[in-house]
């Protein structure tokens, strides 16, 4: 499992680099977090390595990148030092020293001067990350969403470079391979030069995703969309499609431009936006024209919606079907679950869930942090 850790720091390394001019984007990062799982992380020597090749960093670029990270190793020597001295004061109960956490980020005299320096007011062990974190999207302003940017794409890799129960052949650490370690060695007259190892390999998700843009929908579907555009960009098997009175094909708009343009763009574009909703006939025709492609025994289907639905339920009942028969999970997201007096009463709802595998809230980036568990599942 890759360390939340690592990734949120690599993602803020990423950030400093763009700030510098440094061209990273999203799936170059995604190769870095694979790519450091595969090295030694106390040797700077091979970090520095991987985080150059992974996040093709270019000739001209190299002189920025090797100050920045000779920033992060420092910075990460002095957490190490400040660890040793307190797992040194405070060894475990069986007498023994715990080994030092690695630490990627601030120092800690870096983050006790960001703590002493903070508000009187601020809630001890509440960030404003956190607190964005667990805000509900319809409270959510215009400002906020380019604050969630950062948390909505970190979120987006985490979902994208998660690891499968899979081994693969690797070079770099793992779990020796005695079978392919034995062939190995018949080579070299049963002297075992090498270990060959394995290691989890990196599962990249296939997703087809359908984002309900009707009127009832709005004051959540800008931060959907802003999530799966981000996800789109990580996890490439990700087919995005936009429903309302009529189904649309989102997937070959998505652009590595600013998600706020994007999704202004998309605004414009797709017909009826803010509309009304036909979900059953949407969801028919999506079936009819792109399940059979798109759709397989490995491919989660998501579905963003509150199921409030003007059309007929005889076609929303025969497409969820259709669906839930082709592929391996099929998960409701609906922001109305997160009110604890919601009820899923209304008839395309209450129609559509004999065939949902899994149905859950979609109302703030906490509960869009779960959709990570429930297609692993």
């Amino acid at each position: 499992m890759i360390d939340r850790d690592l990734v949120i720091h690599l993602a803020r390394f990423a950030r400093v680099l763009r700030a510098r001019g440094v061209g990273v984007g999203l799936s170059d990062e995604a190769d870095a977090v694979a790519a450091l799982t595969l090295v030694d992380l106390g040797d700077r020597d091979e970090v520095r390595l991987a985080l150059l090749i992974a996040l093709k960093i270019r000739p001209r670029d190299r002189a920025a990148f090797d100050e920045l990270f000779a920033r992060l190793w420092a910075s990460r020597d002095a957490s190490l030092a400040e660890d040793r001295t307190r797992v040194e004061a405070s060894p475990r109960p069986d007498g023994r020293a715990a080994p030092p956490r690695l630490a990627w980020g601030p120092s800690a005299e870096a983050e006790r001067a960001r703590r002493d320096s903070a508000p009187e007011t601020e809630t001890i062990g509440y960030s404003p990350e956190a607190l964005l974190r667990r805000k509900p999207f319809d409270e959510c302003s215009e400002r906020e969403l380019a604050e969630m940017e950062s948390l909505l794409a970190r979120l987006a890799l985490r979902l994208a470079t998660r690891r499968s129960r899979r081994l693969v052949p690797t070079r770099g650490r793992g779990l020796v391979d005695l079978r392919r370690s034995f062939r190995r060695a018949v080579g070299t007259r049963g002297e075992f030069v090498s270990l060959a190892r394995r290691a989890r390999a990196v599962d990249e998700p296939r997703l087809v995703v359908l984002c309900d843009t009707s009127g009832s929908m709005d004051q959540h579907t800008r931060f959907l969309l802003a999530f799966i555009l981000s996800l789109k960009r990580t996890a490439k098997r990700t087919e995005v499609f936009a429903f309302n009175t009529s189904l649309t094909r989102l997937t070959p708009w998505v652009s590595v431009g600013k998600i706020p343009q994007t999704l202004a763009r998309l605004a414009a574009n797709v017909p009826d936006w803010s509309g009304g909703t036909r979900i059953g006939e949407c969801l028919a025709a999506f079936v009819e024209r792109y399940a059979d492609e798109l759709v397989t025994p490995h491919t989660v289907v998501v579905i963003l919606s509150d199921g409030l639905d003007r059309g007929e339920t005889a076609p929303l009942v025969e497409a969820m079907r259709a669906l839930r028969a082709k592929a391996r999970r099929v998960i409701w997201l609906n922001p109305l679950l997160g009110d604890p007096r919601y009820r899923p009463e209304a008839r395309g709802m209450a129609a559509a869930l004999p065939y949902v595998d899994c149905f859950a809230p979609a109302h703030n980036l906490e509960s869009l942090e779960r959709l990570i568990a429930l297609v692993a599942n």
